[in-house]
């Protein structure tokens, strides 16, 4: 369980980084073929390569969403965008506890190998960080990212 925990950790720390954005046409057939079968009818697809993985980001029955695929087209990770309001009770208490100084600008949950966590984007002053949260209100990790144009 522990090796499990560190590897959804490992996931999702990457998952905070910034991949190599691609064309379609440069995805391996395999792995845009699985995206099809999981995600029919989806357009405007933004692809990325983050190490040896595939990032799909799209938009998905009104949801911002982004899929992981790993190169044999196998999903490693959903994120969907949620508002604040849906975070877990114990996220939102943590966040209101612990990072009141923080601004959120955006939430999301990640379900990656049938266990679900929750990140938060948040910005105090100049500096945006990444929140990643267990879903009983644990910081997993807190990580510096590169500020977005609003």
């Amino acid at each position: 369980m522990k090796n499990l925990v560190t590897i959804l950790i490992c996931l999702a720390v990457a998952s905070l980084g910034f991949g190599q954005k691609m064309k379609g046409d440069e995805v391996p057939q395999v792995v845009s073929t699985a995206f099809a079968k999981a995600y029919p009818n989806v357009k405007n697809v933004k692809w990325e390569k983050e190490g040896d993985a595939f990032e799909a980001g799209f938009d998905y029955q009104k949801e911002e969403m982004s899929v992981v695929l790993d190169a044999a087209g196998k999903i490693k990770e959903v994120e969907t965008e949620i508002e604040f309001s849906a975070l877990p009770t114990a996220v939102k208490n943590s966040l209101t506890k612990d990072f009141a100084d923080y601004k959120i600008k955006e939430a999301a949950k990640i379900v990656s190998e049938n266990v679900t966590t929750y990140e938060a984007e948040g910005k105090k002053g100049k500096e945006s960080f990444d929140f990643l949260f267990s879903e009983d209100g644990k910081l997993i990790k807190k990580a510096a990212t590169k500020n977005k144009k609003d």
